[in-house]
């Protein structure tokens, strides 16, 4: 069994997951994501997490029970925390500066 695909997917109690056959839906604070997941690639919902499940051993139902479950946590993540990414600048001669939403990088020769 896939080791990713095997995780029980903790959902916040401020997002709520609608499945809908192959359909899954995915509504939180941030925002509303909807998405079309492979035949055959089933989710239930239990105590607060959702599993993701595949129908058998085959080489591309194995394949997508990963993705199918790295997918939807995405998705979970998304709709309650949102995305960030952190930068972090090493060397000498480099400069950051944030005015507003716009960041000037100063890199190379300063």
């Amino acid at each position: 069994m896939s080791r990713i695909g095997k995780l029980p997917i903790p959902v916040a109690k401020t997002v709520q997951v609608d499945i809908d056959g192959s359909t899954v839906k995915v509504k939180g604070p941030k925002g509303e994501l909807v998405r079309e997941f492979p035949a055959g690639i089933s989710f239930t919902i239990d105590e607060g997490r959702v599993l993701v499940a595949r129908p058998d051993d085959e080489k591309r139902s194995r394949a997508l029970h990963g993705l199918s479950r790295s997918l939807l946590a995405n998705m979970i993540t998304g709709v309650s925390d949102g995305y960030t990414k952190t930068l972090e600048l090493q060397g000498v001669g480099y400069r950051a500066t944030q005015a507003g939403e716009n960041v000037t990088l100063a890199v190379g020769f300063s």
